[in-house]
Protein backbone atom coordinates (compact mmCIF):
# COMPACT_ATOMS: atom_id res chain seq x y z
CA UNK A 1 0.00 0.00 0.00
CA UNK A 2 2.92 2.67 0.84
CA UNK A 3 4.09 1.65 -2.75
CA UNK A 4 0.57 3.03 -4.27
CA UNK A 5 0.70 5.87 -1.96
CA UNK A 6 4.49 6.78 -2.66
CA UNK A 7 4.09 6.50 -6.54
CA UNK A 8 0.57 7.64 -7.41
CA UNK A 9 -2.26 6.75 -5.21
CA UNK A 10 -5.05 7.40 -8.54
CA UNK A 11 -3.29 5.06 -10.71
CA UNK A 12 -3.47 1.05 -11.05
CA UNK A 13 -0.78 -1.16 -10.35
CA UNK A 14 -0.41 -4.71 -11.45
CA UNK A 15 0.43 -7.43 -9.00
CA UNK A 16 2.93 -9.03 -11.48
CA UNK A 17 4.57 -4.89 -11.60
CA UNK A 18 4.25 -4.35 -7.56
CA UNK A 19 5.98 -8.18 -7.44
CA UNK A 20 8.64 -7.11 -9.22
CA UNK A 21 9.51 -3.39 -7.88
CA UNK A 22 8.87 -4.70 -4.47
CA UNK A 23 10.73 -8.55 -4.87
CA UNK A 24 7.27 -9.79 -2.93
CA UNK A 25 6.62 -13.49 -4.19
CA UNK A 26 3.82 -13.06 -6.73
CA UNK A 27 1.61 -15.63 -5.08
CA UNK A 28 2.40 -14.52 -1.44
CA UNK A 29 1.50 -10.84 -2.75
CA UNK A 30 -1.94 -11.62 -4.58
CA UNK A 31 -3.13 -13.17 -1.51
CA UNK A 32 -2.61 -10.20 0.61
CA UNK A 33 -3.72 -7.79 -1.73
CA UNK A 34 -6.91 -10.05 -2.21
CA UNK A 35 -7.38 -9.58 1.47
CA UNK A 36 -6.35 -6.07 1.20
CA UNK A 37 -9.79 -5.63 -1.39
CA UNK A 38 -11.79 -7.80 0.81
CA UNK A 39 -11.31 -5.62 3.99
CA UNK A 40 -12.24 -2.42 1.44
CA UNK A 41 -8.35 -0.35 1.81
CA UNK A 42 -7.95 -1.06 -2.51
CA UNK A 43 -9.97 -1.91 -5.09
CA UNK A 44 -9.02 -3.98 -8.19
CA UNK A 45 -10.19 -3.95 -11.31
CA UNK A 46 -9.04 -6.91 -13.51
CA UNK A 47 -8.30 -7.48 -16.84
CA UNK A 48 -5.64 -6.51 -19.31
CA UNK A 49 -5.18 -2.78 -18.07
CA UNK A 50 -6.34 -3.61 -14.49
CA UNK A 51 -4.84 -3.24 -11.29
CA UNK A 52 -4.73 -2.08 -7.47
CA UNK A 53 -5.32 0.89 -6.47
CA UNK A 54 -5.91 3.18 -3.03
CA UNK A 55 -10.12 3.80 -2.34
CA UNK A 56 -9.41 5.75 0.91
CA UNK A 57 -7.09 8.67 1.49
CA UNK A 58 -4.16 7.57 3.24
CA UNK A 59 -4.75 9.49 6.06
CA UNK A 60 -7.63 7.39 6.57
CA UNK A 61 -6.03 4.65 6.68
CA UNK A 62 -4.48 3.30 10.38
CA UNK A 63 -1.77 0.59 10.40
CA UNK A 64 -4.17 -1.53 12.53
CA UNK A 65 -6.75 -1.72 9.57
CA UNK A 66 -4.04 -3.21 7.45
CA UNK A 67 -2.67 -5.51 10.06
CA UNK A 68 -6.59 -6.30 10.54
CA UNK A 69 -7.15 -6.80 6.93
CA UNK A 70 -4.22 -9.67 6.56
CA UNK A 71 -5.03 -11.46 9.21
CA UNK A 72 -2.48 -10.14 12.05
CA UNK A 73 -3.63 -10.54 15.48
CA UNK A 74 -2.89 -8.17 18.47
CA UNK A 75 -4.77 -9.24 20.83
CA UNK A 76 -4.21 -12.89 21.08
CA UNK A 77 -2.78 -15.06 23.54
CA UNK A 78 0.07 -16.72 21.95
CA UNK A 79 3.14 -16.67 23.92
CA UNK A 80 5.67 -14.40 22.74
CA UNK A 81 8.43 -17.26 24.21
CA UNK A 82 6.21 -19.65 21.70
CA UNK A 83 4.84 -22.14 24.49
CA UNK A 84 1.54 -21.99 23.50
CA UNK A 85 -1.27 -19.35 25.16
CA UNK A 86 -0.12 -17.14 27.69
CA UNK A 87 -2.88 -14.75 29.56
CA UNK A 88 -3.19 -13.79 33.58
CA UNK A 89 -3.60 -16.93 34.57
CA UNK A 90 -1.34 -19.24 32.45
CA UNK A 91 1.61 -16.68 32.58
CA UNK A 92 5.16 -17.01 30.72
CA UNK A 93 8.71 -15.84 32.02
CA UNK A 94 7.58 -12.74 30.10
CA UNK A 95 4.13 -11.70 30.30
CA UNK A 96 4.22 -9.32 32.61
CA UNK A 97 6.90 -7.64 31.48
CA UNK A 98 5.65 -7.79 27.25
CA UNK A 99 2.36 -5.98 28.64
CA UNK A 100 3.58 -2.85 28.24
CA UNK A 101 5.29 -2.38 25.24
CA UNK A 102 2.95 -4.54 23.73
CA UNK A 103 0.02 -1.90 24.68
CA UNK A 104 2.63 0.39 23.29
CA UNK A 105 2.88 -1.05 20.13
CA UNK A 106 -1.20 -1.45 20.06
CA UNK A 107 -1.14 1.96 20.16
CA UNK A 108 0.99 2.81 17.79
CA UNK A 109 -0.86 0.59 15.40
CA UNK A 110 -3.84 2.52 16.29
CA UNK A 111 -2.42 5.90 15.90
CA UNK A 112 -0.72 5.67 12.97
CA UNK A 113 -1.73 6.24 9.12
CA UNK A 114 -0.72 5.16 6.14
CA UNK A 115 -0.01 8.74 5.47
CA UNK A 116 2.29 8.85 8.42
CA UNK A 117 4.51 6.48 7.49
CA UNK A 118 4.45 8.05 3.63
CA UNK A 119 5.94 11.37 5.17
CA UNK A 120 8.64 9.25 7.44
CA UNK A 121 9.93 7.77 4.37
CA UNK A 122 10.68 10.87 2.90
Amino acid sequence: MTFIVQNDENKLYNAKNISEKLSIPYKYLTRIMTQLVDANLIKSIRGREGGYSMIQKPSEIKIVDILSAVKECLHGTDCLLGVGLCDNDKKCALHDRWKDPRKSMIDMFQNTTLEDLNTEAI
